[in-house]
């Protein structure tokens, strides 16, 4: 089945020059960037994307990472494409996720994990109308 999903590329990625990397992983998997955008992020989309972490005590610092340095997001297209990007980019914490993936391979701590992805469906509509309103 073919889904779109939402990709974002965070301020480690951009800080740490690994764009190009990321991006030519989720190429070479097969799948299509069928939009892209380097973005600085505010309070008010910070707040949207991660709606479900609102209050928790992580959530302070999540927000000041996110909004440290500009972010890339992309739409991302393909055959059950929110279910390959989550085995691509590996789990959530660096430290349990294994080699060959992009959190694996590359990254360091959870908040610091290089990329952020929609889980399912029903988040994937959500987070893509967020910044790619006019692909739902």
């Amino acid at each position: 089945m073919i889904e779109k999903t939402l990709v974002m590329l965070k301020p480690d990625t951009i800080k740490r020059k690994l764009m190009g990397e990321i991006i030519s992983r989720l190429e070479k998997k097969g799948l299509d960037i069928i939009a892209m955008r380097m973005i600085q992020m505010d309070e008010g989309l910070v707040s949207s994307l991660y709606e479900e972490h609102l209050g928790r005590d992580y959530f302070q610092p999540l927000k000041e990472f996110i909004m440290s340095l500009p972010v890339v997001v992309c739409a991302v297209q393909g055959e059950n494409a929110i279910l390959s990007v989550r085995k691509l980019i590996g789990a959530t914490n660096p430290q349990d996720a294994a080699p060959g993936t992009i959190r694996g391979d590359y990254g360091a701590i959870t908040r610091c994990n290089l990329v952020h992805a929609s889980d399912k469906p029903e988040t994937a509509v959500r987070e893509l109308g967020i910044f790619f309103p006019e692909l739902i």
